[in-house]
């Protein structure tokens, strides 16, 4: 009979580089822009307005997507600029 070979696989001595990922690197530097930060203490203001009642219809939505646009078009100027 034929012997099995088991393939083995040895690590590497070397410590590898740890991988960032540019885009969360982007969300943060892009929330922290004047424009940004704005939107963001509206929708923490109407986030601690819905939160303090306990009935209400409001929801904060409109305060979340502006804030989430914002973000997500500064971070599209400079990401496809980190593909290689």
């Amino acid at each position: 009979m034929a012997e099995k070979v088991i393939p083995s696989v040895k690590a590497q001595d070397e410590e590898e580089e740890e991988l960032v990922d540019p885009q969360q690197t982007l969300r943060e530097e892009c929330a922290a822009q004047k424009t940004c930060m704005a939107l963001q203490e509206k929708l923490t203001e109407c986030n601690d307005r819905v939160n303090s009642r306990s009935r209400t219809a409001e929801i904060c939505n409109e305060e979340l997507f502006d804030y989430l646009h914002c973000v997500d078009a500064c971070v599209s100027k400079r990401l496809f600029s980190f593909l290689k």
